[in-house]
């Protein structure tokens, strides 16, 4: 199977939010889709499709952060969110996605790319592994209701 990369268009929009949907499946659809025009409009992020022929078969939102734990330069390509098919897992998809959110990281300037997951999430922290991210730490967020 041949992958290419694109950027996303405006006219990709309900394609890209069904996969957002694959990234955060209890998410209602009005916060799923509620930035997805700043996105688009900003410099500082960037959303790459993978696609099989015309389809789309998974997606990468990349932006640039002031910082990041375990980077030590400014800014900071850091990835958003991370999608492939489910049928389609296992076969490169996701290192294609990884190195066009790298190279276009590494063209704004920055020496880091960093990423996050759940702590549950051991196939995230898997397929992280496996193109070459490192775990740096591991946190524990609370808040208290006033």
């Amino acid at each position: 199977m041949e992958i290419a990369i694109r950027c996303i268009a405006p006219e990709d929009k309900a394609e890209w939010l069904r996969m957002r949907k694959g990234v955060w499946p209890e998410a209602p659809d009005e916060y799923l889709d509620y930035d997805m025009d700043d996105v688009l409009a900003s410099d500082r992020y960037a959303v790459f499709f993978a696609v099989s022929g015309d389809t789309p078969v998974g997606m990468i939102e990349v932006r640039l952060r002031e910082s990041a734990e375990g980077c030590f330069s400014s800014p900071v390509g850091y990835i958003e969110a991370w999608f492939v098919d489910e049928k389609l897992r296992g076969k490169g998809i996701a290192g294609v996605l990884t190195d066009a959110a790298e190279n276009w990281a590494r063209s704004k300037g920055c020496a880091d790319m960093a990423s996050d997951t759940w702590l549950e999430n051991e196939t995230s922290i898997r397929a992280h592994a496996k193109v070459g991210y490192v775990e740096v730490e591991r946190l524990v967020h609370f808040v208290k209701r006033l």
